[in-house]
């Protein structure tokens, strides 16, 4: 007799809880044997018969016929074995199946035990196994509560844990605000999967690009090489697989409304885009945009390399507090030395480069009369570099020599 509540209820368990029948009526059958020997004192001789498609069930023990009984839960007289079947001889093994009815209280609630046991376990398993799949992958959260300096994000079934580290600094959520994060590990524990997320990782800028271009997700263009500060600026080096697609303008999009899409997810994040070149030098010189780059001279073993700019770009290229520096630093993996021309030619390192007069370094208003630019001749950063405390290049500042329309150039670099 089909057993139909039994099915229904383990369909809705399959349905709801993405828990196989397989696995649950598993756990049936374990909780059937721990109830006999509950009930008995021992299991070793029962067996438990289940029918997947209509969950009928039987359970019976096996019992060795002999001439005289000493244990009754693994014997049977030989006189009670003939009142089944005739055929039966002592040393045969009958199967005497016991109802389950018979069971005590306690042995029922144990096997209720055992079966709700087994339902959290793989409800548990199966939500690791869903968001461990997800780990080194973005999500959309949404934002739950502060919980001391952590953020609680609902990621759908489970809460994942946004620690202080993993914030990006002057980011604050609103509860019900949903955000992008890229998820950093997941734990499995006793109460359930923990997942941990991050706002601040560069593989995240790297995945927004993924989801964001085309080309990125099928494998045309290459993401070589990312440096992030978050928050504030992000580097990527793009490559092309494909001869007739521009790495660079692909990831800008039609009017930079790809890149723009990404830097919204970022909270206005800047992300400079250069394309990626296997010559060390011309990677340099790349990854110091949108400074102009006079020479570099790159020595690949000692990973090191110096840098000689125009005067009037020192600036530039070492950026605000050191970032445009330190982030090409970080996206080539060369320790950098960037020197003004007027300091390299001081220092020995820079020969006499007339031919630049011609070329686009040259500078028609440049006279050799620029002020110094805030940086002294090693290169460390001082006040008076013509940049305000936003970073924003002061117009007003006299040390750079040259006009407002030059100015404005290089702020749309």
């Amino acid at each position: 007799m089909a057993n139909n509540e039994l099915l229904e209820a383990l369909n809705i368990l399959e349905k709801e809880k993405n828990i196989s029948k397989e696995t649950l009526l598993e756990a049936i059958e374990n909780s059937l044997v721990t109830a006999c020997k509950n009930h008995f004192g021992k299991s070793e001789n029962v067996k438990v018969s289940i029918d997947p498609e209509t969950c009928e069930y039987h359970v019976f023990q096996e019992k060795t016929v002999v001439e005289k009984v000493e244990d009754p839960v693994e014997e049977i007289s030989l006189v009670n074995a003939k009142m089944i079947d005739s055929k039966y001889e002592e040393g045969d093994i009958v199967n005497i199946e016991v109802q389950s009815k018979e069971f005590g209280r306690i042995a029922t609630q144990n096997a209720k035990n055992v079966i709700l046991q087994k339902i959290r376990e793989e409800e548990r398993k199966v939500l690791f196994d869903q968001y461990y799949s997800m780990e080194k992958d973005v999500v959309t959260g949404v934002v739950q509560r502060y919980i001391g300096r952590n953020v609680s994000i609902n990621l759908g079934k489970v809460d994942a844990i946004l620690t202080e580290n993993e914030q990006v600094r002057g980011e604050v959520f609103q509860p019900t605000e949903r955000i992008k994060v890229y998820i950093l590990e997941v734990k499995s524990t006793s109460k359930g999967p923990k997942v941990l997320v991050s706002r601040t990782h560069p593989e995240l800028v790297k995945r927004l690009f993924e989801s964001e271009v085309t080309e990125v997700k099928e494998g045309i263009v290459e993401i070589k090489a990312i440096a992030r500060e978050a928050g504030s600026r992000t580097k990527i080096a793009v490559w092309s697989n494909d001869p007739d697609v521009d790495p660079v303008g692909a990831c800008v999009g039609m009017n930079g409304a790809r890149v723009n899409a990404i830097v919204g997810e970022l909270r206005g994040e800047k992300i400079d885009i250069i394309t990626w070149n296997e010559n060390p030098a011309m990677m340099i010189e790349n990854a110091l945009s949108p400074a102009k780059v006079i020479s570099v001279i790159a020595d690949a073993e000692e990973k090191s390399a110096k840098v000689v700019v125009p005067d009037y770009q020192l600036s530039l290229a070492i950026g605000k507090e050191g970032q445009n520096a330190r982030l090409a630093a970080r996206l080539t993996g060369f320790k950098i030395d960037i020197k003004s021309e007027t300091q390299a030619r001081e220092s020995g390192d820079f020969f006499d480069y007339d031919e630049y007069e011609d070329d686009e370094y040259y500078d028609e208003e440049y006279d050799g009369e620029y002020a110094e630019d805030g940086y002294d001749e090693s290169g460390e950063y001082a006040e008076d570099d013509g940049y305000d405390e936003s970073g924003e290049y002061d117009d007003a500042a006299e040390n750079g020599g040259y006009d407002e329309e030059e100015t404005a150039s290089e702020d749309d670099e």
